[in-house]
């Protein structure tokens, strides 16, 4: 049992307030999104797209509600012990609100996925075998305190066809609220299906287990937040998750590097946006280059403020830096703090990346073809950047609209994850009274 909360749901019939088992309002809620499923897969393009340019105008319409429900949140921050880079994924503007709108109508001029014919082939006999886009189903999509992330979420599994059931962090609710009011109201008008966008209507941790357990209703999980809550998921999921659990991303400055283009690289990858997680976190430098490269860095990122933990052969190179513990190598910070090391050779920090990293987004700085060349190879993430900054791993910068995530593992999608990773597809056979003898 459980208490009901000051504001139900107004994304569809099942409210909590009206339910007083969380078990039967997740199920009821999973069903519903369910049904909405079978209805979006067969929606028109024109439709979809509609939806989303009137919610983009419906945001920008009611940016002082939103930007007040915001606050509500921003005041509570301190309550829940956020730190400075959270609160700042947190807060809402109406600069931010306006970005929100533009990936909504970005994702609405992007060609739906939905329907296409991936190949197809005529068998001898005349069989016609095609292989077609089809949504994944129902999208369960949890992240913490980032209230962007709901229209993003929401306008992506929307126009791959997919219902989606937001679960978003207690420090953002009246912020997902007031954002999901207003994406309601306008898949009302627009002809959506009841429950497309769902927005769970309790803060209650024991939810998260409730829909893990609903594998035949929800087709994947994907968590957005800090590695606890992803772990969690991974480890109690009835379904496919699509995640990463952290983002301990790498710039590696090859000896046949531009020094002045890898202190603006390293500049922009660690200091733009820390809170991030294509965030630089660890630093490389061929031993080669180090003792003209180091200084330039170390005194740009010291600019910054940023806290410098190097190993034995990069802190005499460093002035303010301090000794590097082995658990930083591994350590996404988040925050105003990098690791350094001084290494032998590229293949020496392709190793490197690979033991300590988390298969995300790492960077070489080099003039040298080869080098880059064996670099991408030899690093095992979901994009390696040559001579530019892991903050570009990210799906709008890549053509994908707004993504839903940045995906490490292999299998079923890998990198930012746009239309098509929530997409699978079915086979089509079209035969003329064919029988197999």
């Amino acid at each position: 049992m459980f208490a009901a909360p000051t504001m139900p749901s107004t994304t569809g019939k099942t409210s909590i307030s009206d339910i007083h088992d969380l078990t039967d309002y997740c199920h009821a809620t999973a069903e519903n999104a369910r049904k909405a499923s079978y209805a979006l897969a067969t929606l028109d393009a024109a439709v979809k797209n509609r939806w989303l340019r009137e919610s983009a105008a419906g945001l920008i319409a009611n940016t002082s509600e939103i930007i007040a429900a915001n606050q509500i949140d921003l005041d509570a921050a301190p309550n829940y012990g956020l730190s400075e880079a959270a609160i700042d994924r947190l807060r809402l503007d109406a600069g931010r609100i306006e970005s929100i709108a533009a990936a909504l109508e970005e994702i609405a001029m992007l060609p739906d996925p939905v329907g296409e014919v991936i190949e197809g082939h005529t068998r001898p006999g005349g069989l016609q075998i095609l292989k077609r886009r089809v949504p994944l189903g129902v999208v369960f999509f949890i992240y913490e305190s980032r209230p962007n992330v709901t229209a993003d979420a929401a306008g992506i599994c929307v126009k791959s066809g997919n219902a989606v059931i937001l679960r978003g962090g207690k420090e953002a609710i009246h912020s997902s609220r007031a954002i999901v009011d207003v994406l309601a109201k306008c898949a009302l008008e627009c002809g959506l299906p009841e429950n497309a966008v769902q927005l769970v209507a309790t803060t209650d941790r024991a939810a998260v287990g409730e829909f893990l357990k609903l594998s035949k209703l929800i087709d994947v999980t994907i968590p957005r937040g800090g590695e606890g809550l992803i772990r969690r998921v991974a480890n109690e999921a009835t379904m496919p998750v699509i995640k990463h659990f952290d983002g301990n991303c790498h710039v590696y400055v090859d000896m046949f590097a531009d020094i002045e283009m890898a202190v603006d690289i390293i500049e922009n990858a660690k200091c733009q946006r820390m809170g991030v997680c294509n965030a630089c976190e660890s630093l490389l430098v061929h031993e080669a280059i180090a003792e003209t490269a180091l200084p330039k860095i170390a005194a740009r990122l010291k600019k910054n403020q940023i806290e410098m933990r190097a190993d034995e052969r990069a802190l005499p190179l460093i002035d303010g830096g301090i000794k590097a513990e082995p658990a930083d190598w591994s350590m996404e910070y988040l925050g105003p703090t990098i690791s350094i090391a001084v290494v032998d050779s590229l293949e020496a920090a392709a190793e490197h990346i690979n033991r300590y990293g988390s298969k995300h987004t790492d960077a070489i700085v080099t003039n040298d073809l080869k080098a880059a060349e064996l670099f991408t190879q030899m690093v095992d993430s979901s994009a390696v950047m040559v001579n530019a900054s892991t903050r570009f791993n990210d799906g709008g910068v890549f053509g994908l609209g707004a993504e839903i995530g940045i995906s490490t593992d292999k299998f079923h999608a890998r990198g930012p994850c746009g239309l098509r990773e929530l997409t699978t597809y079915k086979y089509i056979v079209r035969g003329d009274g064919h029988i197999r003898s």
